[in-house]
């Protein structure tokens, strides 16, 4: 008997093989703001260890876009790593510092970033 769980693994698994470059970048933006959120979650509950968890793991998701992202491809490639450097830092001082506002700017910057992702990827990837 196949269990709910399962069902969405198989499902998430499949949502990754069978998408486009951008609508992975679309997911793992998305995955990030879920971080953010449940970062915010955690420090509004006084819950450190959910707040730590959530925060390292949006830290990895910025490093792995800011790891793939193809800099000779694109003339505002640098400024995107930039940025990402920036968001990385106010991560690493939400956590270290167990502050909100840190968290908001992190989401300030990716949130619109984000939605032109989400825009291209509806467009079949085609910028």
């Amino acid at each position: 008997m196949t269990t709910q769980a399962q069902l969405r693994n198989r499902y998430a698994r499949e949502a990754v093989t069978t998408a486009s470059p951008a609508q992975l970048v679309v997911m793992l933006y998305d995955r990030l703001l879920k971080d953010l959120s449940a970062a915010e979650q955690g420090l509004g509950v006084r819950d450190i260890q959910a707040t730590h968890t959530a925060l390292m793991h949006a830290q990895d998701i910025v490093r792995e876009l800011s790891s793939t992202l193809d800099t000779s491809a694109w003339k505002e490639g640098e400024a995107l790593r930039r940025l990402y450097d920036w968001v990385l830092e106010e991560l690493v001082n939400a956590n270290v510092n167990k502050d909100a506002v840190h968290v908001q700017n992190a989401r300030d910057v990716v949130q619109p970033i984000r939605d032109a992702w989400f825009e291209v990827a509806g467009r079949g990837g085609q910028s």
